[in-house]
């Protein structure tokens, strides 16, 4: 009877085995309709944020001074959308207005310290759509900004947008890691050439606008553009995997992780002190231009034909980076805008412009388009933690970025000495490069150390 009994609850008794392949996430299966919808989404999501930043620059012959100040008769701002149609007396409003691109910019790169870690906590789609609605929202409140309201400009366009911005920046390009392998690199140059993209189109759309519809429905009609894009960016983006139990580790451990990475440090390092220097060309080109007395349209289409080379320069690294390296494109590419900077010094006639516009261009999207696929080759061994060092890396970038631009405007001085800032510029750009090969040097001994250290086990 109690022989029965046992038998009768022995098979209650028994746990069910474990299933691994439901606790292990499957491999990237790296293509496929949602993987390539994702990228899509996040294409749009740079074409609606960093796209718009990065045309701040073109709007020199747009008649808004008065959303932010009266102005005098002689511009000189040239850092912020606009910055450039600013014609000031007083040298110290200029200094002022100047930085609202730049923290704008600043927060849009920067935002991603937070943004990823939240990322990594599972938090995708609060970042998203929360960050899509405060940019649409700031853009509308940007249209309503009234004469000699500085402060209202600076909370629409450089605090809204820019936090709008960079909630969504970092989550955006982190989610592509999530489906694809030996299309990695590819995938995320083609997310990275939605910003030149957007520098394109926003420009030239708002350019032709302003005369037309006045600046409030401009501004506006250029808000509905970006809400349709972000509306259809945030159905297309799908998490492959949730992150939440891969982010319960504690803040210790990752602080840890961060401070005992060579190869990360120098490559942080190197992005803070590269991005002083890297905005200088496609804030100054047009400046530049026209201070040598150049034809004005060929001024305004210098930034379109440097967005244009920087879309080729961001999407095409990604078709050899298996084949060439990462890290090796990446110290080319910083190696090569330092250089054309440097050329800088000697533009004075418009085939100058138009080359520096192309190869700076180029490689200034190049080194865009590889930031992202270094900063996961950095972390390749600790993915879980992707989020939050993309968002420590593209915090010091943008550091770099606010305080670049205002250094080399100092440095330019009312009177255009034009070879002050290229030389600071040229000289950051070439210490940054040299951080990156540092990187590149130090992954390398770390992984003849790991083959040297398993030869010795077996």
């Amino acid at each position: 009877m109690s022989a029965t009994l046992d038998s009768s609850l022995q098979p209650q008794q028994k746990e069910k085995p474990t299933d691994i392949a439901a606790l292990v996430p499957s491999q990237p299966p790296d293509g496929g309709l949602g993987a390539w919808c994702t990228v899509l989404g996040a294409f749009l999501i740079q074409v609606c944020n960093f796209g718009y930043t990065s045309s701040f620059g073109v709007y020199q012959g747009i008649s808004t001074s008065s959303v932010l100040l009266r102005v005098g008769s002689q511009t000189f701002s040239q850092i912020s959308m606009f910055e450039n149609i600013l014609r000031m007396r007083p040298l110290l409003q200029y200094r002022k207005t100047r930085w609202i691109g730049s923290f704008n910019a600043f927060l849009l790169i920067s935002g991603g310290v937070f943004a990823g870690r939240l990322y990594d906590r599972g938090f995708f789609y609060p970042l998203l759509w929360g960050g899509s609605i405060l940019t649409v929202f700031s853009i509308y409140m940007l249209s309503l900004a009234r004469p000699d309201h500085y402060y209202q400009v600076f909370l629409a366009q450089s605090l809204g947008a820019g936090l709008g911005g960079g909630l969504t920046y970092v989550p955006s390009v982190a989610i592509v890691s999530q489906y694809f392998t030996t299309k990695q690199a590819l995938a995320m140059t083609i997310v990275a050439s939605g910003a030149s993209i957007g520098a394109i189109i926003h420009p030239i759309m708002l350019n032709n606008l302003f005369g037309r519809l006045g600046f409030g429905n401009t501004v506006r009609a250029s808000a509905s553009v970006e809400a349709v894009l972000l509306l259809i960016a945030c159905c297309l983006m799908k998490t492959r995997v949730s992150t939440k139990k891969a982010a319960l580790q504690d803040s210790k451990n990752i602080i840890n992780s961060l401070s005992t990475d060579g190869a990360y440090i120098v490559a942080a390092f190197g992005l803070l002190i590269f991005s002083i220097g890297f905005y200088f060309p496609q804030f100054y080109i047009q400046l530049d231009a026209t201070s040598h007395k150049l034809d004005k349209n060929l001024a305004f289409y210098s930034l379109i034909i440097l967005n244009f080379a920087s879309f080729f320069g961001r999407i095409l690294p990604g078709f050899f980076a298996n084949t060439l390296g990462v890290m090796n494109m990446m110290i080319f590419a910083t190696g090569a805008c330092a250089a054309v900077i440097f050329g800088m010094i000697g533009l004075k006639d418009i085939p100058g412009v138009v080359l520096i516009a192309l190869f700076y261009g180029f490689f200034a999207g190049t080194f865009v388009g590889l930031t992202s696929p270094m900063l996961v080759v950095l972390s390749r061994d600790i993915m879980s933690q992707l989020g939050i060092r993309m968002g420590i890396a593209f915090f010091f970038s943008g550091i770099g970025g606010l305080i670049g631009t205002p250094i080399s405007g100092a440095l330019l001085t009312e009177e255009f000495n034009w070879w002050r800032p290229a030389v600071f510029c040229g000289v950051t750009s070439m210490v940054g490069s040299a951080c990156f090969a540092t990187a590149l040097i130090i992954l390398k001994c770390r992984k003849r150390l790991a083959e040297d250290k398993g030869q010795n086990e077996a």
